[in-house]
């Protein structure tokens, strides 16, 4: 009998602790945050072609300056806040890889510049970029050798 009760209060526990997630809910926060992302970056572009840049050089802009604003948020302890709230709606974009960069270099900056920053920095974003160059190597080699071969133009 004991074991059973303590089992039925084990599992109270349990329910109690567990988040419950509304799913509908947070697609919707997701949809907002990630829509907010979006128009502050179609702005830019928006803003960058009226000043006269052509289309490339506006969408250069318009990431580097939400990589900025993403790291400057990151550093302001702001981006957890917002990623916390729009879940992948904030996670995804640029921003969100740009957070995951600054993030763990911001966390172990008290190891010192190289060990925790220098290190840490690349934590996540490492991975990425090695297979990222190395997957453009090959297939910049793989058109190489086309193009020698004559097969491309």
């Amino acid at each position: 009998m004991e074991k059973k009760k303590q089992q039925q209060s084990y599992e109270n526990y349990v329910r109690q602790k567990t988040p419950v997630h509304n799913l509908p809910v947070n697609m919707a926060k997701a949809f907002v945050t990630g829509g907010a992302i979006c128009v502050i970056g179609q702005g830019i572009l928006n803003i960058c072609e009226k000043a006269g840049l052509g289309r490339d050089m506006s969408g250069s802009w318009c990431s580097m300056l939400l990589v900025l604003l993403s790291a400057v948020l990151t550093g302001c302890n702001l981006y957890p806040q917002i990623a916390k709230w729009g879940g992948a709606g904030a996670l995804v974009p640029i921003t969100g890889f740009a957070n995951s960069v600054a993030a763990p270099a911001i966390e172990y900056k008290k190891e010192g510049q190289v060990i925790g920053i220098g290190c840490k920095i690349f934590t996540i974003a490492g991975p990425v970029i090695l297979y990222g160059i190395f997957t453009n190597w090959l297939l910049g080699l793989f058109y190489w050798l086309l193009k020698v071969a004559g097969v491309a133009g």
